[in-house]
């Protein structure tokens, strides 16, 4: 385990993006002020009590009633024999259940393993056996999926929810509609599945026991692709979440500078809770601000989205390239109302440039860009929020955050040349859950985290990203690992070898390409692409297949992924 950036030394000369840095922005965030996310719940909701802490399908949570369900669910487990340490997977959309399940295993010491709903049994399977879930909160839309590797997993508890189960009332015509008009649910039979109504009833009459965690203990496993195609998790701290809120929560400060700072802060949340960004930008920053999180369980309707939008006054959209594109190209986008709009952030995958443009002329709301990585927490570097213009770099070093341009050897680069990014700071994770030799190639013995990314840092500090030096694709602001997609396409009798790259899209960012050397001549495109849907989850899936005789390679026989991509 390497020691917080805190604890290490360097020289003040040296971080040259201090001179950049807003005025009232320090340097460095100093001590945590909770010991755990847990004590931060706590405290929030106290402090916050019947203010909304998040909103979903017009009904509000408040933080007096999220500390009362979180306490019930945390009860819950620690009485099923669960204990400080173990893992419970979460597997579902942008509904209240989430926040309550997420903040309830953590109130009950144990740790998150954050799960995207739309996986497929094969990697669903990988997930819970690497991560060794003792549990699952899942939404009964994806029940079926569970349902199918449970035997395979140490799955001891299903606990299963409906879309409508805190809702309140409207909640019963929710759940019909899901279920008997657009039959949403395909049919699961997980016999001593447990309802999650149930969980917060039984929970009610539990005592929860309190568990002492410190800022070292384990909060998420947040799984992430791996350069050998395997998902690893990013072994995240209870610290390394607090010292990421801490840092966003001083650099946000710098915006109201300018403009006073709302009473009751609104955030749209619309990225996915599951994901690291809207994890700790959203929910995580959220509580501890007493801001309320409007929940959008599917970001990809944009016509239910602007209409939820119009219902609040919503001050801080996070944000990804193409949720901001999708956003303008609908009409109704322009008739909403800015006025309130203070920050919009953009990250997961680059913000383009005409899109910046675009956004800032229709919303009079500049687009920050930042950057990081599931194994930041996320952020490790920001835009400032002070300025209107956009850099088309994504910003400053956070707070109490070391960035290195290093070469292939570790040494560092002068300003102004490219190399890999590099990342010291109090956020940077543990390291990958079980996999002490991964860890060791990421790491350096400094403490910095190689990042696979290529950048240029210039003479005020800010970081542009130019190329990655992995062969990542990123797809919506995913990681989507070539090795994977290469390795499910060998699962098919008709492929004799395959190699996956990114090609320029669009809408997306990026999107996969296939190019496949057939073992049955008779082998179609739509043939595999109908088995890479039944083994991967929509956004690894191959937009583009291409045949071909032969792949290119080096003398010895490895495949050359850059002559592909051309």
């Amino acid at each position: 385990m390497t020691a917080p950036a805190h604890m290490l030394s360097g020289k003040a000369e040296d971080k040259i993006w201090l001179g950049s840095y807003p005025l009232r922005v320090p340097s460095r965030i100093g001590e945590l002020k909770e010991r755990s996310i847990a004590d931060l719940l706590v405290k929030s909701c106290a402090q916050y009590k019947d203010r909304p802490a998040f909103t979903s399908m017009g009904k509000r949570l408040s933080f007096t009633e999220l500390e009362m369900a979180t306490r019930r669910v945390a009860a819950w487990l620690q009485a099923k024999g669960l204990s400080k340490g173990d893992r419970v997977a979460v597997m579902m959309p942008n509904i209240l259940q989430n926040p309550v399940a997420v903040y309830g295993i953590l109130r009950a010491g144990m740790v998150v393993v954050n799960v995207n709903p739309l996986y497929t049994p094969r990697e669903l399977q990988h997930q819970l056996r690497d991560s060794g879930a003792k549990a699952i909160f899942v939404l009964e839309n994806f029940a079926h999926t569970v349902e199918q590797v449970r035997e395979e997993t140490d799955l001891q508890h299903v606990i299963i929810t409906r879309m409508g189960d805190m809702l309140g009332l409207k909640g019963h015509l929710v759940n019909f509609v899901v279920r008997r008009i657009k039959k949403m649910v395909p049919a699961f039979d997980i016999r001593d599945a447990i309802r999650f109504k149930d969980v917060l009833a039984e929970g009610g009459w539990k005592k929860l026991q309190p568990v002492e965690l410190h800022p070292g203990d384990i909060a998420f496993l947040q799984y992430t692709g791996g350069t050998t195609g395997v998902s690893k998790g990013a072994t995240l701290s209870h610290g390394n979440l607090l010292s990421n809120k801490e840092q966003l929560v001083v650099w946000l400060d710098a915006i109201f500078e300018k403009r006073n700072r709302p009473d009751n802060l609104t955030f749209l949340c619309a990225l996915p809770l599951y994901h690291i960004f809207a994890l700790t930008v959203n929910s995580l920053k959220g509580v501890s601000m007493g801001a309320n999180n409007v929940l959008i369980a599917n970001p990809r309707d944009i016509p239910a989205l602007i209409k939820e939008w119009r219902k609040y006054r919503i001050h801080i959209f996070p944000g990804l390239n193409t949720l901001f594109n999708a956003l303008m190209n609908n009409p109704e986008f322009r008739t909403l109302d800015f006025s309130e709009l203070l920050l919009v952030l953009g990250g997961g995958m680059a913000v383009q440039r005409p899109v910046a443009e675009r956004w800032q002329s229709i919303t009079g709301c500049p687009i920050a860009e930042g950057y990081g990585l599931s194994e930041t927490s996320p952020v490790a570097t920001a835009n400032r929020l002070d300025r209107i213009e956009f850099t088309g770099t994504v910003g400053l070093p956070m707070p109490s955050t070391d960035i290195e341009i290093r070469d292939d050897d570790g040494k560092t680069l002068p300003i102004g040349s490219v190399g890999e990014i590099c990342i010291r700071g109090p956020q940077v994770m543990l390291g990958y859950w079980q996999r002490p030799a991964e860890t060791a190639d990421a790491m350096s013995p400094d403490g910095f985290f190689r990042t696979g990314d290529m950048g240029i840092m210039d003479e005020q500090g800010y970081t542009k990203i130019v190329d990655r030096k992995k062969d990542m694709i990123l797809v919506s602001g995913f990681n989507v690992y070539p090795n994977e997609i290469e390795e499910v396409a060998a699962m098919h009798p008709g492929v004799l070898e395959s190699a996956a790259v990114g090609v320029p899209d669009e809408h997306s960012g990026e999107a996969v390409k296939l190019f496949v050397v057939r073992k049955d001549p008779t082998l179609t495109e739509a043939e595999l692409k109908e088995h890479c849907a039944a083994n991967l989850t929509g956004y690894k899936r191959p937009r583009f297949i291409e045949f071909r005789d032969e792949l290119p390679k080096t003398n010895v026989g490895k495949i050359l992924r850059k002559e592909l991509r051309g």
